[in-house]
């Protein structure tokens, strides 16, 4: 059955009480939605599931939604497992006297999900007969669910996002977001001493770091700066006398000749110290031995 044969199928259950169909949202997950009186709550529950073309016998959950001044929307969805479709089943109780038959006799899986719907928005559900605590300790006070509760981190501290209800809509943006665990700037003391600074840390975190200080190198005065060329004109060059004097030719010899090694220089190693097979020693031009002209031959001189 489609939502909207489910809806018209368990508005004719109910008649003559007046009950609205409808469907909800969720494209191929919508749902045949149904408002009923609150007297005829629990008579709609029954006729759900046990109609044979609705055949609703799974209950899924109960829940509530809080409209504020016009009460509490309590809402049960069931289910079909033979013909896989569901249907919203909805009544508002009235926020002074928030009360409404219970369906645990229908559905025993009910018990729990009404006592949730007990605890978080304070609302009875008679017949139950066990609406003890689920998920709150017994000493808590109020019902968190409601839109008046007031949640105790908001008093504690600032809430970083919207204005809480009743609050000027003007005022600031977001504060920046920190990683986890990293606090603001000034919130838990000082800045810790990094490993292996010099000094003992101060303050509640280890102290400030011990990070010298740099010194930059003081700027000329405006008349003390020197002048650059302008575009195209080439930097003079220094005068020949200010040049420094280059090393003649005839230097090296001298100083390989006389054995004064110059500065930067290392001491030609002596005789003893030359190679094997008569190499030269640095400094000196290789010879080889002497060229033998070939012997003519005993014919040529006869």
């Amino acid at each position: 059955m489609t939502p909207e044969e489910v809806g018209r199928r368990v508005v004719a259950l109910l008649a003559p009480v007046e009950a609205t169909a409808s469907v909800s949202g969720g494209q191929g997950y919508a749902r045949a939605t149904v408002d009923v009186p609150l007297a005829s709550w629990a008579d709609a529950v029954r006729a759900a599931r046990d109609d044979a073309e609705l055949d609703l016998d799974f209950l899924d959950w109960l829940s509530a939604v809080d409209e504020l001044a016009d009460g509490f929307d309590v809402v049960l969805h069931l289910w079909s497992v033979r013909h896989r479709h569901g249907l919203l089943l909805r009544t508002r109780v009235p926020r002074d006297t928030p009360v409404v038959a219970s369906v645990v006799d229908l559905f025993p899986g009910a018990a729990w999900h009404e006592r949730e719907t007990h605890e978080m928005f304070g609302i009875d559900f008679a017949g139950h007969g066990e609406l003890r605590p689920l998920l709150l300790p017994p000493e808590f006070e109020g019902h968190p669910l409601r839109k008046e509760f007031v949640l105790a981190s908001r008093v504690a501290k600032p809430w970083p996002g919207a204005k809480e209800p009743g609050e000027s809509e003007a005022g600031g943006g977001r504060r920046p977001v920190r990683p986890p665990g990293v606090p603001a700037p000034g919130e838990w003391g000082t800045t810790p001493t990094p490993a292996g600074a010099a000094g003992a840390g101060e303050g509640p975190r280890g102290g400030t770091p011990a990070r010298p200080a740099r010194e930059r190198p003081a700027r000329p005065a405006p008349g003390e700066r020197q002048a650059r060329p302008a575009p195209g004109e080439r930097p003079a060059r220094p005068a020949a006398a200010e040049r420094p004097a280059r090393p003649t030719a005839g230097d090296a010899p001298e100083r390989a000749v006389s054995g004064e090694p110059g500065e930067g220089s290392t001491a030609a190693p002596t005789a003893d110290e030359a190679g094997p097979l008569g190499r030269p020693l640095p400094g000196e031009r290789p010879t080889g031995p002497p060229r033998q002209e070939p012997e003519p031959d005993a014919a040529g001189e006869s």
